[in-house]
């Protein structure tokens, strides 16, 4: 009985201390090393950029935040060590992880420890497991597909369209979507097809694609592949459009493909350099400040956004109890102004509101905006 005694006195020690500890502490899963190493940095860099101004504001409910980072190479394997070690160095909040694979692995061990966990994952799997711990501050594929079938369709009136995704859970996520979206307004899909990321030379399947004579070819994938499809699929005279989805857009698409790149078409979200907003120009003129250069793409500036919706929810609820805010960001919530434009969230965690861009590339490494 002593003992029982004891270690429920000793718990409640180690409850108090923690309740009462003057640190919080953020964490951030991101690829830091490996091939999205230029996202992972830049969401790391975000988040330790608004931390550092929170903390010169005198901290979250007065306490210092300190930030924790697991880089997870964007692999599932190691996503889920990293969950493991930010629970066990005490996070109450995790930013990340960049791509929906690396998210999903880590989603379960936070959900059971209580553990807010906010993404600019897209795959319809991060919301449909109902974790009240996760929420999504980008948006979801099913958004960006209808905005790209109709666009294909009503717009460009493409005959013949080709549909490639490599096997993540993101990319084959949003292949499927998109050819859904396509076919479900008469659009004629020809050819819907996988390649395995980190290929060098897809000769094999641009072949086949080439005797199809497509309108278009459409990559759902990320633009380390993509730079790749576009450059052999001028070189094997494939005379097509190249359209990629969100993630081709990135500067490492046009040192992959070069001159290539010339005339390519990516479907996203307005990026850092044109969002009109106010937090937009604020926040971005101190990250290009901090670092030099500005995030190369939106998905860092969705993960801050993230990072500042659960600032405010801490803040408006005094609260730092992660269920007080996942209920304050799902169902209080309205309008905040995020850099990335009106923040909203679903009961289910799901973000409303999406508003996409489409870009054409220059030879230079440039983009315009063809249509928002």
């Amino acid at each position: 009985m002593k003992k029982i005694v004891k270690a429920l006195a000793l718990s409640g020690i180690v409850a108090c201390s923690l309740f009462a500890s003057d640190v919080v502490k953020v964490g951030v899963q991101a690829p830091i090393t490996g091939k999205y190493a230029n996202e992972g940095q830049s969401i790391d860099n975000f988040v330790k950029l608004l931390v550092d101004e929170k903390n010169k504001e005198g901290g979250l409910l007065g306490k210092k935040i300190e930030v924790v980072t697991c880089d997870d190479e964007a692999k599932a394997q190691k996503a889920a060590v990293c969950a493991k070690k930010l629970v066990n160095a005490g996070v109450f909040a995790v930013i990340g992880s960049y791509t929906s694979g690396a998210t999903e692995a880590a989603q379960t061990t936070y959900y059971r420890n209580k553990v807010l966990q906010t993404s600019d994952g897209t795959s319809d799997s991060l919301i449909k497991k109902k974790y009240w711990t996760f929420f999504r501050n980008s948006f979801p594929n099913e958004a960006q597909s209808d905005f790209t079938a109709d666009y294909f369709v009503n717009v460009k009136k493409y005959q013949k369209i080709v549909v490639l995704s490599d096997y993540s859970s993101y990319s084959n996520g949003l292949g499927d979507a998109t050819e859904n979206s396509i076919k479900k307004i008469g659009g004629n899909v020809i050819f819907r097809g996988k390649i395995k990321s980190g290929t060098q030379n897809f000769t094999a399947v641009l072949t086949k694609i080439k005797a199809m004579n497509p309108d278009v070819i459409y990559y759902s994938g990320y633009y380390t592949d993509g730079g790749l499809l576009r450059a052999q699929q001028l070189q094997l005279g494939i005379n097509a459009d190249f359209v990629g989805g969100d993630s081709n857009d990135n500067p490492d698409f046009y040192k992959l493909a070069g001159k290539a790149s010339a005339g390519t078409i990516i479907i996203n979200f307005p990026t850092p350099e044109i969002l009109p907003y106010k937090e937009a120009k604020k926040y971005l003129s101190a990250y290009k400040r901090e670092f030099g250069a500005n995030p190369p793409s939106i998905w860092p500036v969705t993960n801050a956004d993230g990072l500042r919706a659960i600032f405010e929810a801490a803040e408006k609820t005094n609260s730092l109890d992660t269920k007080t805010i996942s209920d304050y960001i799902r169902n209080t919530m309205k309008d905040f102004p995020g850099i990335t434009g009106p923040f909203n969230i679903r009961e289910d965690g799901e973000r409303v509101g999406a508003k996409f861009v489409v870009y054409k590339l220059n030879d230079n490494g440039t983009k315009d905006v063809v249509e928002q």
